[in-house]
């Protein structure tokens, strides 16, 4: 089992719009408890990842990029910096976020 260092999580800019544009696109097409389960699967990957940094594997095309499948929809790309763990961007396959996001 892999050791467990607590480290801290950092959101970029990016991943918090992903966020927003994501659950905006839920809102529009889903209901709220999509909403709600979205937002429960990042926070319980925010706990497990800060627990265990190198938890996820990393990207087959990103050498420093790990890749977070949190269901059969939603995947969260990050990487661990020192003592913080950088989430970079969310990708869900229901939606286009460049469209969504202009």
């Amino acid at each position: 089992m892999p050791k467990s260092k607590v480290v801290s999580v950092y959101w970029t800019d990016r991943a918090l719009q992903h966020a927003i544009s994501i659950k905006s696109y839920l809102l529009e097409n889903f209901s709220q408890k999509e909403v709600d389960n979205f937002f429960s699967l990042l926070n319980a990957f925010e706990i497990a990842v800060s627990a265990f940094p190198e938890l996820y594997p990393i990207s087959a095309s990103k050498k420093k990029v790990r890749r977070a499948v949190l269901n059969k929809v939603l995947s969260v790309f990050y990487r661990i910096n020192k003592n913080n763990i950088e989430i970079l961007a969310i990708l869900d396959n229901r939606c286009d976020l460049t469209e969504m996001m202009g």
